[in-house]
């Protein structure tokens, strides 16, 4: 028992996240977060990397780093502007952002060795 206690003890509790504020003033937040919305809501579902060539595509004067695009995408997802699903490829993971609106990209899964029902014999 006094071994639990000191388990308990001394472990540290998880630091609470505060919300994200965007370090931009706020017309230039606005025409950020406009151009990346458009980005991916042509595009479809997009990983931070492809957005990120996107956005240079397009030259977003504002946005200096991909780690400045990628806190202003975690706002974003805050903000409902934009969601994050998780795409499984194999063993791997797959991030990507996305509008509300889209419907996620779906995998073809294999079927069970049974017969389709077109398929049998009427009798």
């Amino acid at each position: 028992m006094f071994t639990t206690a000191v388990k308990y003890v001394g472990t540290k509790p998880k630091p609470a996240m505060k919300a994200l504020e965007p370090i931009f003033r706020p017309e230039q937040n606005q025409t950020i977060t406009r151009a990346i919305f458009e980005i991916v809501k042509e595009h479809g579902p997009l990983t931070v990397a492809q957005t990120w060539e996107r956005v240079q595509e397009v030259g977003v004067k504002d946005l200096t780093s991909k780690t400045q695009m990628k806190s202003v995408l975690r706002w974003m997802k805050e903000r409902q502007k934009l969601k994050q699903i998780c795409n499984h490829v194999g063993p791997n993971k797959q991030f990507l952002y996305t509008t509300w609106f889209t419907k996620p990209p779906t995998v073809a899964q294999p079927r069970s060795g049974g017969v389709k029902s077109s398929q049998r014999k009427a009798t």
